[in-house]
């Protein structure tokens, strides 16, 4: 996993309802205003926040199940993490062309300079991507 986020986390947590995924995206589009990002990096972010946090919302078996997210920066890297109560793992999947599920760890792959999962504090796993981070105005050299 990348380098601890600069400034602090930023964490959220939903319950287990279809629904949490829009939400999360919402919640990461108004931090990613404030830290300033790229318009380009939010919607890539925010498309990939949205497939962690729907594959998330269906690994947290059980009642009362939640799903945690967390956006975090550093000086060139943003890192977003979703937990879950589940204990499968992701799969990057080779969807037919008419499979109607399957390909968002595809978007994943794809997207992402890197992502992983590592285990979670008593029950479940924490799947993360971590993403370069450009200046909105970078300086020119004179």
């Amino acid at each position: 996993m990348p380098a601890e986020a600069q400034l602090p986390a930023i964490t959220h947590r939903f319950p287990r309802h279809r629904r949490s995924a829009g939400r999360a995206r919402q919640a990461f589009r108004e931090q990613a205003a404030r830290w300033s990002l790229d318009p380009d990096l939010t919607d890539t972010a925010e498309l990939l926040l949205g497939e962690l946090a729907a594959n998330a919302v269906l690994a947290a078996t059980g009642p009362g199940r939640q799903i945690e997210v967390r956006f975090g920066l550093a000086e060139d890297v943003l890192t977003l993490e979703v937990a879950d109560a589940g204990d499968g793992e992701p799969v990057v999947r080779d969807p037919a062309v008419w499979d109607e599920h399957g390909r968002g760890m595809v978007l994943v792959a794809a997207l992402a300079e890197e992502w992983g999962v590592r285990p979670r504090c008593g029950v479940g796993k924490s799947v993360w991507v971590a993403l370069k981070v450009t200046p909105l105005n970078p300086l020119t050299e004179r």
